[in-house]
Protein backbone atom coordinates (compact mmCIF):
# COMPACT_ATOMS: atom_id res chain seq x y z
CA UNK A 1 0.00 0.00 0.00
CA UNK A 2 1.38 3.40 -0.97
CA UNK A 3 0.93 5.96 1.84
CA UNK A 4 1.22 8.79 -0.71
CA UNK A 5 -2.18 7.76 -2.06
CA UNK A 6 -3.72 8.64 1.31
CA UNK A 7 -1.86 11.86 2.16
CA UNK A 8 -4.99 14.02 1.55
CA UNK A 9 -7.28 11.79 3.60
CA UNK A 10 -9.31 13.35 6.40
CA UNK A 11 -10.93 10.05 7.38
CA UNK A 12 -7.87 8.30 8.78
CA UNK A 13 -4.10 7.99 8.71
CA UNK A 14 -1.44 5.64 7.39
CA UNK A 15 0.91 4.05 9.90
CA UNK A 16 4.17 2.16 9.40
CA UNK A 17 4.04 -1.15 11.24
CA UNK A 18 6.86 -2.93 13.05
CA UNK A 19 6.86 -5.45 10.18
CA UNK A 20 7.70 -2.57 7.83
CA UNK A 21 4.48 -2.30 5.87
CA UNK A 22 1.94 0.51 5.73
CA UNK A 23 -1.66 0.20 6.96
CA UNK A 24 -4.64 2.55 7.15
CA UNK A 25 -6.30 3.36 10.48
CA UNK A 26 -9.67 5.15 10.20
CA UNK A 27 -10.52 7.99 12.55
CA UNK A 28 -13.43 7.43 14.96
CA UNK A 29 -16.93 8.33 13.80
CA UNK A 30 -18.61 10.68 13.10
CA UNK A 31 -16.79 12.67 10.43
CA UNK A 32 -17.33 16.37 9.95
CA UNK A 33 -19.44 16.74 6.82
CA UNK A 34 -21.81 19.34 5.44
CA UNK A 35 -25.18 18.46 3.95
CA UNK A 36 -25.46 20.25 0.63
CA UNK A 37 -28.74 20.73 -1.23
CA UNK A 38 -28.40 17.49 -3.18
CA UNK A 39 -27.70 15.40 -0.10
CA UNK A 40 -30.62 16.91 1.82
CA UNK A 41 -32.93 16.15 -1.11
CA UNK A 42 -31.69 12.56 -1.34
CA UNK A 43 -32.07 12.10 2.41
CA UNK A 44 -35.61 13.48 2.30
CA UNK A 45 -36.59 11.12 -0.53
CA UNK A 46 -34.96 8.15 1.19
CA UNK A 47 -36.69 8.90 4.51
CA UNK A 48 -40.07 9.27 2.78
CA UNK A 49 -39.72 5.96 0.96
CA UNK A 50 -38.51 4.14 4.07
CA UNK A 51 -41.59 5.47 5.87
CA UNK A 52 -43.78 4.20 3.04
CA UNK A 53 -42.08 0.81 3.17
CA UNK A 54 -42.60 0.68 6.94
CA UNK A 55 -46.29 1.37 6.42
CA UNK A 56 -46.48 -1.27 3.70
CA UNK A 57 -44.99 -3.85 6.03
CA UNK A 58 -47.43 -3.00 8.81
CA UNK A 59 -50.42 -3.09 6.46
CA UNK A 60 -49.71 -6.61 5.23
CA UNK A 61 -51.56 -9.22 7.26
CA UNK A 62 -48.72 -11.70 6.82
CA UNK A 63 -45.44 -9.84 6.08
CA UNK A 64 -43.57 -13.13 6.27
CA UNK A 65 -44.90 -13.85 2.79
CA UNK A 66 -42.40 -11.23 1.67
CA UNK A 67 -39.52 -11.84 4.06
CA UNK A 68 -38.37 -15.20 2.71
CA UNK A 69 -38.06 -14.18 -0.96
CA UNK A 70 -36.54 -10.81 -0.01
CA UNK A 71 -33.93 -12.50 2.20
CA UNK A 72 -33.10 -14.96 -0.57
CA UNK A 73 -32.60 -12.18 -3.10
CA UNK A 74 -30.37 -10.27 -0.71
CA UNK A 75 -28.31 -13.40 -0.04
CA UNK A 76 -27.81 -14.06 -3.75
CA UNK A 77 -26.85 -10.45 -4.56
CA UNK A 78 -24.50 -10.03 -1.60
CA UNK A 79 -22.76 -13.32 -2.37
CA UNK A 80 -22.44 -12.40 -6.06
CA UNK A 81 -20.50 -9.29 -5.03
CA UNK A 82 -17.98 -11.67 -3.46
CA UNK A 83 -17.73 -13.75 -6.63
CA UNK A 84 -20.26 -16.58 -6.32
CA UNK A 85 -22.10 -17.56 -9.50
CA UNK A 86 -25.34 -18.70 -7.87
CA UNK A 87 -28.49 -17.06 -9.23
CA UNK A 88 -31.88 -16.73 -7.57
CA UNK A 89 -33.36 -19.57 -9.63
CA UNK A 90 -30.31 -21.77 -8.85
CA UNK A 91 -30.95 -21.28 -5.14
CA UNK A 92 -34.70 -21.87 -5.37
CA UNK A 93 -34.28 -24.96 -7.53
CA UNK A 94 -31.70 -26.46 -5.17
CA UNK A 95 -33.83 -25.79 -2.10
CA UNK A 96 -36.85 -27.36 -3.81
CA UNK A 97 -35.01 -30.56 -4.74
CA UNK A 98 -31.85 -30.64 -2.55
CA UNK A 99 -30.08 -32.55 -5.32
CA UNK A 100 -26.41 -32.26 -4.39
CA UNK A 101 -25.47 -34.84 -7.00
CA UNK A 102 -26.49 -32.61 -9.90
CA UNK A 103 -23.22 -31.86 -11.76
CA UNK A 104 -24.55 -28.47 -12.85
CA UNK A 105 -25.01 -27.32 -9.26
CA UNK A 106 -22.11 -25.49 -7.59
CA UNK A 107 -22.68 -26.72 -4.04
CA UNK A 108 -19.99 -24.46 -2.57
CA UNK A 109 -21.68 -21.34 -3.97
CA UNK A 110 -25.13 -22.54 -2.88
CA UNK A 111 -23.89 -23.15 0.67
CA UNK A 112 -22.45 -19.65 0.88
CA UNK A 113 -25.79 -18.16 -0.11
CA UNK A 114 -27.67 -20.41 2.31
CA UNK A 115 -25.31 -19.40 5.11
CA UNK A 116 -26.07 -15.75 4.37
CA UNK A 117 -29.77 -16.47 4.83
CA UNK A 118 -29.05 -18.32 8.09
CA UNK A 119 -26.82 -15.48 9.34
CA UNK A 120 -29.50 -12.90 8.61
CA UNK A 121 -32.17 -14.95 10.36
CA UNK A 122 -29.85 -15.58 13.32
CA UNK A 123 -28.99 -11.89 13.61
CA UNK A 124 -32.67 -10.87 13.62
CA UNK A 125 -33.32 -13.26 16.52
CA UNK A 126 -30.16 -12.13 18.28
CA UNK A 127 -31.32 -8.49 18.23
CA UNK A 128 -33.98 -9.42 20.77
CA UNK A 129 -31.34 -10.09 23.41
CA UNK A 130 -28.14 -8.35 22.22
CA UNK A 131 -27.41 -4.85 20.93
CA UNK A 132 -25.30 -4.50 17.81
CA UNK A 133 -21.81 -4.91 19.21
CA UNK A 134 -18.58 -6.78 18.66
CA UNK A 135 -20.10 -9.83 20.34
CA UNK A 136 -23.14 -9.57 18.06
CA UNK A 137 -20.90 -9.36 14.98
CA UNK A 138 -18.81 -12.37 15.95
CA UNK A 139 -21.90 -14.52 16.57
CA UNK A 140 -23.39 -13.64 13.19
CA UNK A 141 -20.01 -14.14 11.51
CA UNK A 142 -19.77 -17.65 12.92
CA UNK A 143 -23.07 -18.62 11.26
CA UNK A 144 -22.10 -16.84 8.03
CA UNK A 145 -18.77 -18.62 7.59
CA UNK A 146 -19.37 -22.06 9.12
CA UNK A 147 -18.57 -24.87 6.69
CA UNK A 148 -18.03 -22.72 3.58
CA UNK A 149 -15.02 -21.40 1.66
CA UNK A 150 -13.19 -19.19 4.10
CA UNK A 151 -14.71 -21.19 6.95
CA UNK A 152 -11.23 -22.47 7.80
CA UNK A 153 -10.22 -18.94 8.81
CA UNK A 154 -11.71 -18.92 12.31
CA UNK A 155 -15.48 -18.29 11.92
CA UNK A 156 -16.73 -16.05 14.72
CA UNK A 157 -13.25 -14.89 15.74
CA UNK A 158 -11.68 -11.49 15.18
CA UNK A 159 -8.51 -11.72 13.17
CA UNK A 160 -5.16 -12.07 14.93
CA UNK A 161 -3.12 -11.44 11.79
CA UNK A 162 -2.98 -8.88 9.01
CA UNK A 163 -5.24 -9.08 5.98
CA UNK A 164 -5.27 -6.89 2.88
CA UNK A 165 -7.20 -6.04 -0.26
CA UNK A 166 -5.70 -6.18 -3.73
CA UNK A 167 -5.40 -8.18 -6.92
CA UNK A 168 -5.15 -11.98 -6.53
CA UNK A 169 -1.67 -13.02 -5.46
CA UNK A 170 -0.51 -9.56 -4.42
CA UNK A 171 1.61 -9.07 -1.31
CA UNK A 172 1.08 -6.69 1.60
CA UNK A 173 3.35 -4.11 0.02
CA UNK A 174 1.56 -4.41 -3.31
CA UNK A 175 -1.95 -4.29 -1.85
CA UNK A 176 -4.35 -1.49 -2.76
CA UNK A 177 -5.61 -1.25 0.82
CA UNK A 178 -4.32 -2.60 4.12
CA UNK A 179 -6.70 -2.28 7.10
CA UNK A 180 -5.50 -1.65 10.67
CA UNK A 181 -3.07 -4.17 12.21
CA UNK A 182 -4.64 -6.39 14.92
CA UNK A 183 -3.91 -4.12 17.89
CA UNK A 184 -5.19 -0.99 16.16
CA UNK A 185 -8.06 -3.01 14.71
CA UNK A 186 -9.35 -3.78 18.20
CA UNK A 187 -9.14 -0.10 19.15
CA UNK A 188 -11.02 0.91 15.98
CA UNK A 189 -13.70 -1.72 16.58
CA UNK A 190 -14.12 -0.51 20.15
CA UNK A 191 -14.53 3.07 18.89
CA UNK A 192 -17.10 1.90 16.32
CA UNK A 193 -19.08 0.09 19.01
CA UNK A 194 -18.94 3.23 21.17
CA UNK A 195 -20.36 5.29 18.29
CA UNK A 196 -23.16 2.79 17.63
CA UNK A 197 -24.19 2.92 21.32
CA UNK A 198 -23.82 6.68 21.70
CA UNK A 199 -27.28 7.58 20.34
CA UNK A 200 -25.76 9.42 17.36
CA UNK A 201 -27.36 12.70 16.32
CA UNK A 202 -27.08 11.97 12.59
CA UNK A 203 -30.15 10.65 10.75
CA UNK A 204 -30.29 6.85 10.89
CA UNK A 205 -29.65 6.41 7.17
CA UNK A 206 -26.51 8.54 7.44
CA UNK A 207 -25.45 6.45 10.44
CA UNK A 208 -25.85 3.32 8.31
CA UNK A 209 -23.62 4.81 5.60
CA UNK A 210 -21.00 5.75 8.22
CA UNK A 211 -21.05 2.39 9.98
CA UNK A 212 -20.91 0.31 6.80
CA UNK A 213 -17.85 2.18 5.59
CA UNK A 214 -16.18 2.06 9.00
CA UNK A 215 -16.71 -1.68 9.37
CA UNK A 216 -15.31 -2.34 5.90
CA UNK A 217 -12.29 -0.10 6.52
CA UNK A 218 -11.54 -1.95 9.78
CA UNK A 219 -12.00 -5.37 8.13
CA UNK A 220 -12.02 -7.18 11.49
CA UNK A 221 -12.30 -10.75 10.16
CA UNK A 222 -10.02 -12.73 7.90
CA UNK A 223 -12.91 -13.38 5.51
CA UNK A 224 -16.60 -12.51 5.16
CA UNK A 225 -16.23 -8.79 5.94
CA UNK A 226 -18.17 -7.62 2.88
CA UNK A 227 -21.14 -9.87 3.51
CA UNK A 228 -21.25 -9.11 7.24
CA UNK A 229 -20.90 -5.38 6.58
CA UNK A 230 -23.95 -5.47 4.31
CA UNK A 231 -25.89 -7.48 6.88
CA UNK A 232 -25.13 -4.78 9.45
CA UNK A 233 -27.16 -2.28 7.40
CA UNK A 234 -30.26 -4.46 7.77
CA UNK A 235 -29.66 -5.05 11.47
CA UNK A 236 -29.20 -1.32 12.12
CA UNK A 237 -32.49 -0.46 10.40
CA UNK A 238 -34.29 -3.05 12.54
CA UNK A 239 -32.56 -2.16 15.80
CA UNK A 240 -33.37 1.52 15.37
CA UNK A 241 -36.95 0.56 14.41
CA UNK A 242 -36.77 2.33 11.08
CA UNK A 243 -38.27 -0.93 9.81
CA UNK A 244 -40.18 -3.53 11.80
CA UNK A 245 -39.63 -6.36 9.30
CA UNK A 246 -36.59 -6.80 7.01
CA UNK A 247 -37.94 -5.61 3.68
CA UNK A 248 -35.08 -3.39 2.47
CA UNK A 249 -31.85 -4.76 1.04
CA UNK A 250 -29.08 -2.87 -0.74
CA UNK A 251 -26.95 -5.67 -2.17
CA UNK A 252 -28.78 -5.76 -5.52
CA UNK A 253 -27.92 -2.06 -5.98
CA UNK A 254 -24.33 -2.56 -4.80
CA UNK A 255 -24.01 -5.56 -7.11
CA UNK A 256 -25.23 -3.71 -10.20
CA UNK A 257 -22.99 -0.73 -9.50
CA UNK A 258 -20.20 -2.84 -8.03
CA UNK A 259 -17.29 -0.83 -9.40
CA UNK A 260 -18.71 2.40 -8.02
CA UNK A 261 -19.43 0.68 -4.70
CA UNK A 262 -15.76 -0.20 -4.25
CA UNK A 263 -14.56 3.16 -5.59
CA UNK A 264 -16.78 5.14 -3.23
CA UNK A 265 -15.67 3.14 -0.19
CA UNK A 266 -12.01 3.44 -1.17
CA UNK A 267 -12.27 7.17 -1.84
CA UNK A 268 -13.49 7.77 1.71
CA UNK A 269 -10.22 6.26 2.92
CA UNK A 270 -8.01 7.77 0.23
CA UNK A 271 -9.30 11.33 0.20
CA UNK A 272 -12.03 11.63 2.84
CA UNK A 273 -14.77 11.85 0.19
CA UNK A 274 -17.72 11.08 2.44
CA UNK A 275 -20.03 13.20 0.29
CA UNK A 276 -19.92 10.93 -2.79
CA UNK A 277 -20.20 7.76 -0.69
CA UNK A 278 -23.24 8.99 1.24
CA UNK A 279 -25.01 10.14 -1.93
CA UNK A 280 -24.33 6.78 -3.56
CA UNK A 281 -25.65 5.03 -0.45
CA UNK A 282 -28.82 7.16 -0.31
CA UNK A 283 -29.46 6.54 -4.01
CA UNK A 284 -29.27 2.83 -3.19
CA UNK A 285 -31.83 3.27 -0.40
CA UNK A 286 -34.18 5.13 -2.75
CA UNK A 287 -33.85 2.59 -5.56
CA UNK A 288 -34.30 -0.44 -3.36
CA UNK A 289 -37.15 1.03 -1.28
CA UNK A 290 -39.11 1.79 -4.45
CA UNK A 291 -38.51 -1.75 -5.68
CA UNK A 292 -39.50 -3.28 -2.33
CA UNK A 293 -42.75 -1.28 -2.15
CA UNK A 294 -43.68 -2.24 -5.70
CA UNK A 295 -42.84 -5.92 -5.14
CA UNK A 296 -44.76 -6.01 -1.85
CA UNK A 297 -47.93 -4.88 -3.57
CA UNK A 298 -47.45 -7.28 -6.48
CA UNK A 299 -46.72 -10.29 -4.26
CA UNK A 300 -49.59 -9.69 -1.82
CA UNK A 301 -52.02 -9.10 -4.70
CA UNK A 302 -50.89 -12.35 -6.31
CA UNK A 303 -51.32 -14.21 -2.99
CA UNK A 304 -54.89 -12.98 -2.63
CA UNK A 305 -55.62 -13.92 -6.25
CA UNK A 306 -54.24 -17.44 -5.82
CA UNK A 307 -56.16 -18.06 -2.59
CA UNK A 308 -59.39 -16.96 -4.28
CA UNK A 309 -58.74 -19.15 -7.34
CA UNK A 310 -58.17 -22.25 -5.23
CA UNK A 311 -60.95 -21.57 -2.73
CA UNK A 312 -63.53 -20.97 -5.44
CA UNK A 313 -62.73 -24.14 -7.39
CA UNK A 314 -64.76 -27.30 -6.81
CA UNK A 315 -63.58 -30.26 -4.71
CA UNK A 316 -60.33 -28.62 -3.60
CA UNK A 317 -57.65 -31.23 -2.79
CA UNK A 318 -56.39 -31.13 0.78
CA UNK A 319 -52.93 -30.06 -0.30
CA UNK A 320 -53.95 -27.28 -2.74
CA UNK A 321 -54.33 -24.46 -0.19
CA UNK A 322 -51.20 -25.68 1.60
CA UNK A 323 -49.38 -25.45 -1.72
CA UNK A 324 -50.44 -21.84 -2.21
CA UNK A 325 -48.69 -20.90 1.04
CA UNK A 326 -45.67 -23.06 0.19
CA UNK A 327 -44.95 -21.44 -3.16
CA UNK A 328 -44.60 -18.05 -1.49
CA UNK A 329 -41.72 -19.55 0.49
CA UNK A 330 -40.26 -21.36 -2.52
CA UNK A 331 -41.94 -20.89 -5.91
CA UNK A 332 -40.24 -24.03 -7.25
CA UNK A 333 -41.72 -27.25 -5.88
CA UNK A 334 -41.15 -30.99 -6.10
CA UNK A 335 -44.01 -33.40 -5.32
CA UNK A 336 -41.79 -36.02 -3.69
CA UNK A 337 -39.92 -33.49 -1.56
CA UNK A 338 -43.15 -31.88 -0.34
CA UNK A 339 -44.65 -35.30 0.35
CA UNK A 340 -41.79 -36.02 2.76
CA UNK A 341 -41.79 -32.50 4.19
CA UNK A 342 -45.51 -32.51 4.98
CA UNK A 343 -45.76 -36.22 5.77
CA UNK A 344 -48.58 -36.53 3.24
CA UNK A 345 -49.14 -39.31 0.68
CA UNK A 346 -47.45 -38.66 -2.65
CA UNK A 347 -50.75 -38.78 -4.53
CA UNK A 348 -52.30 -36.23 -2.18
CA UNK A 349 -49.58 -33.69 -2.99
CA UNK A 350 -49.75 -34.68 -6.66
CA UNK A 351 -53.48 -33.90 -6.74
CA UNK A 352 -52.85 -30.48 -5.22
CA UNK A 353 -50.14 -29.73 -7.76
CA UNK A 354 -52.42 -30.89 -10.58
CA UNK A 355 -55.12 -28.49 -9.40
CA UNK A 356 -52.67 -25.55 -9.31
CA UNK A 357 -51.43 -26.48 -12.78
CA UNK A 358 -55.02 -26.55 -14.06
CA UNK A 359 -55.62 -23.10 -12.51
CA UNK A 360 -52.51 -21.70 -14.18
CA UNK A 361 -50.68 -21.14 -10.88
CA UNK A 362 -47.99 -23.76 -11.51
CA UNK A 363 -46.25 -24.91 -14.67
CA UNK A 364 -44.10 -27.98 -15.14
CA UNK A 365 -40.43 -27.08 -15.60
CA UNK A 366 -39.52 -28.18 -19.11
CA UNK A 367 -36.19 -29.88 -19.70
CA UNK A 368 -35.48 -30.30 -15.98
CA UNK A 369 -37.96 -33.18 -15.65
CA UNK A 370 -36.39 -35.42 -18.28
CA UNK A 371 -36.02 -38.89 -16.78
CA UNK A 372 -37.88 -37.93 -13.61
CA UNK A 373 -40.94 -39.92 -12.58
CA UNK A 374 -41.66 -39.06 -8.95
CA UNK A 375 -39.63 -35.92 -8.58
CA UNK A 376 -40.99 -33.63 -11.24
CA UNK A 377 -40.44 -29.91 -10.73
CA UNK A 378 -43.09 -27.23 -11.02
CA UNK A 379 -42.76 -23.46 -11.13
CA UNK A 380 -44.99 -20.68 -9.83
CA UNK A 381 -44.04 -18.72 -12.92
CA UNK A 382 -45.85 -15.44 -12.19
CA UNK A 383 -44.32 -15.23 -8.74
CA UNK A 384 -40.88 -16.10 -10.11
CA UNK A 385 -41.17 -13.24 -12.58
CA UNK A 386 -41.46 -10.88 -9.60
CA UNK A 387 -38.71 -12.49 -7.51
CA UNK A 388 -36.18 -12.95 -10.29
CA UNK A 389 -36.48 -9.30 -11.16
CA UNK A 390 -34.24 -8.05 -13.94
CA UNK A 391 -34.81 -4.34 -13.37
CA UNK A 392 -31.40 -3.98 -11.71
CA UNK A 393 -29.73 -6.13 -14.36
CA UNK A 394 -30.82 -4.13 -17.40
Amino acid sequence: MNPKDFKKSTSGKCIKTSANYWAFVPHPLPPAIEYDKEMRALLSDADRLIGELLGTGKAISNPYLLITPYVQREAVSSSQIEGTQTSMDDLLLFEATNEESDPEVNIADIREVQNYVKALQHGIKLLKKLPISTRFMTEVHEVLMKGVRGGHVTPGELRKSQNWIGTPGCTLNGAKYVPPPPHEMHECLSALEKYIHSEPKEPVLIQCAYIHYQFESIHPFLDGNGRLGRLLIIFLLLEREVLTVPLLYLSAFFNKFRSEYYIRLFEVSRSGDWDAWIKYFLNGIITQAKSAIDDAHRITKLHVTYLALVSESKKVPESALKLVEEIFVNPIVSISVLSKKWNLPYNSVKNGVARLVKLGILKEKKGQNKGRMRNRIYLAHRLLNILIDNRLNE
